[in-house]
């Protein structure tokens, strides 16, 4: 009787009816005091990024703010429907296919439907409370993990800064001289990647695979891509700033890796499918990031192996520094932005380990069926660390530099300043183009009313009555819109005169601008 009075007690939960009202109380405050804290930080550091221009990361932000939302209206969803997911029966066969432990010990208990019709139910109420705790894990691990990735590659493009202002030297200058000639085996960029496997693609990808764990971007690889990229798109001795604008265009492709979209969503299912005990994937999922990082960054050394081939076989002679030609055809499908979404695939992925694997050590303990051998969790722990450390230290660096030689330049090659200029001048152009238009279409009904010897006042109703003795004064605002148009007009063509065959703003090509 004693045991059975036991068992009645612990089972029974306590609800609010019988809890104190002072502890309800105390809980709230607590969490709402938490969260007003969580929200003053989030706070201050959009008002720090507002203050510093940071435009890019303000929307990072903003997309973290957005992630959590979602996070948060999941978890509402779960809780309201948990009972309702609970009710759900499917037959006992089916519920014990495709689970994570080969010998599971089952001792939920089931909803009274489903006992009624021997069934198990879909997803018990408290595999709803614990695949909660794994989605917050996950968006956590995920934001964390692209944060110390691109904070880890900022770190290694320090050293561009010096590079930068390098160019600027007298010595750097007379070595790049237009006017000095030479061959193209006597460059340091030739004899680095001219080599006789250059030009076999079985021995290519083998040495640029090798390649990449060893002075993944040179100096000499720095400067050539600079003037490879200052040439398609700016004039000749433009005093460009290649290293900021690389620091934009990163910082700008960050607030796409940090943000969750659909299709990754979809992964993470298929990742929560895949680690069904029948699977074994702890033998081969933790492997696909590192693959696909590896592929990538043998990808990025082979494009730029392949633009000085490209360079070797237009000409034998260099004027100045090696030229090379920015394009899309050298990237996958011509396509450089799918580069960045194998980053931000790989990153997910490689989070998803480490999250899934604190996920199941705080719920089930570090010897639970989901971690049974060491090997299991020596692979998920070293491969999500070693592809963050690569990522972050060898592959961030190299993508920042090659994606940057494609056809197109990127919006970032604009700083925030200079966007906000043109979105003024843009709005205030387009105000402009209203007025005169509003003032051209009211010229039309003078000239019919002149041509048929009409009255200008023609209405008997005095209110609608048309009086041309004076003239209002948006009319006169209008005119003098229409001459400011017009004179701008008139500078405008004779820029256009001077520059036929460029469409330039300060120096930059805006129909190469993506």
């Amino acid at each position: 009787m004693a045991g059975e009075e036991e068992t009645t007690t612990t089972s029974s939960e306590t609800t609010l009816e019988t809890t104190p009202t002072w502890a309800v109380a105390t809980v709230v405050f607590v969490l709402i005091l938490v969260s007003i804290f969580l929200e003053y930080l989030l706070h201050l550091l959009a008002k720090y990024f507002n203050k510093k221009r940071r435009k890019s990361l303000i929307q990072a932000l903003d997309k973290i703010k957005s992630e959590l939302m979602l996070l948060g209206f999941i978890s509402l969803l779960l809780t309201v429907t948990e009972k309702r997911i609970a009710n759900i029966c499917i037959p006992k066969n089916v519920g014990e296919t495709f689970l994570p432990c080969n010998d599971p010990l089952n001792d939920s208990e089931e909803e009274a439907k489903c006992q009624e019709q021997r069934k198990v139910s879909l997803l018990s109420r408290q595999g709803v409370r614990e695949l909660q705790y794994l989605m917050f894990t996950l968006a956590f691990f995920h934001c964390l993990s692209c944060v110390l990735t691109f904070s880890l590659g900022m770190a290694k493009m320090r050293r561009w800064k010096s590079w930068e202002a390098e160019t600027t030297t007298l010595e750097y200058l007379f070595s790049n001289d237009p006017r000095r000639f030479q061959l193209i085996h006597q460059t340091s960029f030739a004899m680095r990647h001219l080599r006789f496997w250059s030009e076999h693609k079985f021995l290519r990808w083998p040495a640029c695979f090798v390649r990449q764990f060893y002075s993944s971007v040179s100096k000499v690889d720095y400067f050539t891509l600079r003037h490879g990229f200052i040439t398609a798109h700016f004039s000749e001795g433009s005093n460009f700033d290649f290293q900021k604008y690389i620091k934009r265009a990163l910082v700008k492709d960050f607030g796409v890796v940090v943000g969750i979209s659909l299709w990754i969503w979809i992964f993470s299912v298929l990742f929560i499918f895949f680690n069904a005990h029948d699977f074994h994937n702890y033998l081969w999922l933790p492997f696909i990031p590192l693959l696909m990082l590896l592929v990538v960054g043998t990808q990025l050394q082979g494009i730029i192996t392949r633009m000085c081939l490209d360079s070797h076989n237009r000409s034998q002679v260099v004027r100045g520094t090696f030229p090379v030609r920015p394009s899309d055809d050298f990237f996958w499908f011509g396509w450089p932005k799918l580069l960045l979404h194998f980053m931000h695939f790989i990153l997910f992925q490689s989070s998803f380990q480490l999250a899934f694997f604190t996920w199941t050590w705080y719920e089930f303990g570090l010897r639970s069926c989901f971690h049974r051998s060491t090997k299991d969790i020596v692979i998920r722990v070293v491969m999500g660390v070693l592809v963050h450390i690569l990522c972050g230290y060898v592959t961030l660096p190299l993508y920042a530099l090659v994606t940057q030689m494609g056809t197109s330049m990127k919006k970032a090659v604009f700083p925030e300043n200079v966007v906000e200029g043109l979105k003024r001048w843009r709005a205030n152009a387009r105000k402009k183009i209203a007025l005169k238009s509003n003032y051209i279409s009211a010229r039309p009904s003078l000239e019919t009313a002149s041509a048929f010897g009409t009255s200008p006042s023609f209405s008997l109703d005095p209110s609608h009555s048309v009086m041309f003795d004076r003239v209002p004064e948006s009319d006169h605002l209008a005119v003098e819109m229409v001459e400011d148009e017009e004179r701008e007009n008139t500078i405008t063509r004779e820029a256009e005169m001077e520059q036929q065959k460029r469409d330039s703003f300060g120096g930059f090509d805006l129909r190469n601008v993506s």
